[in-house]
């Protein structure tokens, strides 16, 4: 498949997807085309067998994604703002029920719509220069991508508030205490140990780990016991795939897999 877009470079390599928003001039601010154009890239790799793992991350050294634009922003009306948050909604969802595995690799700012960017993924591993933070209400908004509700998700109500009603963002270091991040690690080596990590989750059945993605984020929503039927039904899935035939049977012969759905 063909990705070429505007303001999104893609990279694919041993089946890993590096994205990266190119908008440098403005910190990687995401305006509509940009939501756009990642609502797209994500549509796309869906349906492309070669995508097994997918990392996004921003342009230069300074900054993730700085934010949504809000020089664009400050030009809406009230009826602009709703379908404007109607391209946010669906590019946010594209990633956050994405079924493979999605990594942030977070480089420096992620303010606004790129901290809610970076929570849609799975995993976030985050640069000791990264700093992060909803800081919508210094420019007369609150966060409107699903800030107020998966930063509260990820971190506690009370810490989420926080953040919000002080606006004051948090270094990497402080993120990884919160659980905001998995990982920090030095700037030089963020790419790497994300790629490592990438790596490591691609040489696994896909099937599988999308079957275990999918009772994580499915059982999230619901309460607890329904949460466990519903991981259970999942889990029975597996014995109906060939990788998860292959495992068991790997197993009791006391040798390594041989992993069919790579």
């Amino acid at each position: 498949m063909s990705y070429r877009f505007k303001y999104l470079t893609c990279k694919l390599e041993d089946r890993i997807m590096l994205i990266t928003v190119n908008r440098p001039e403005v910190h990687n601010a995401l305006n509509s085309e940009v939501f756009k154009e990642i609502g797209a890239v994500f549509q796309q790799m869906e349906d492309d067998p070669e995508v097994k793992v997918v990392v996004i991350t921003g342009a230069g050294e300074k900054a993730f994604i700085a934010g949504s634009d809000v020089a664009e922003m400050s030009q809406c009306t009230l009826l602009e703002a709703k379908d404007f948050t109607k391209v946010v909604y669906r590019s946010q969802q594209s990633i956050a029920n994405f079924p493979k595995p999605t990594i942030a690799a977070i480089n420096g700012f992620a303010f606004g719509g790129g901290l809610e960017v970076a929570m849609c993924c799975d995993i976030r591993m985050a640069s000791e220069r990264a700093k992060l933070g909803q800081l919508e209400v210094n420019v007369g908004i609150i966060p409107g991508g699903g800030g107020t509700q998966r930063l509260a998700r990820l971190i506690g109500a009370g810490r989420a508030k926080e953040m919000i009603y002080t606006a004051v963002p948090i270094d990497g270091q402080r993120a990884f205490e919160i659980g905001l991040v998995n990982h920090v690690v030095p700037h030089d080596k963020l790419m790497e140990e994300t790629m490592m990590l990438a790596k490591k989750i691609s040489e696994k059945s896909a099937v599988l780990v999308s079957l275990a993605k999918a009772a994580i984020d499915t059982g999230a929503n619901m309460d607890l016991d329904n949460a466990l039927r519903t991981e259970a039904e999942i889990f029975a899935e597996c014995f109906g795939t060939l990788d998860g035939k292959e495992g068991l049977v790997a197993f009791v012969e006391k040798r390594k897999a041989n992993i069919l759905d790579k």
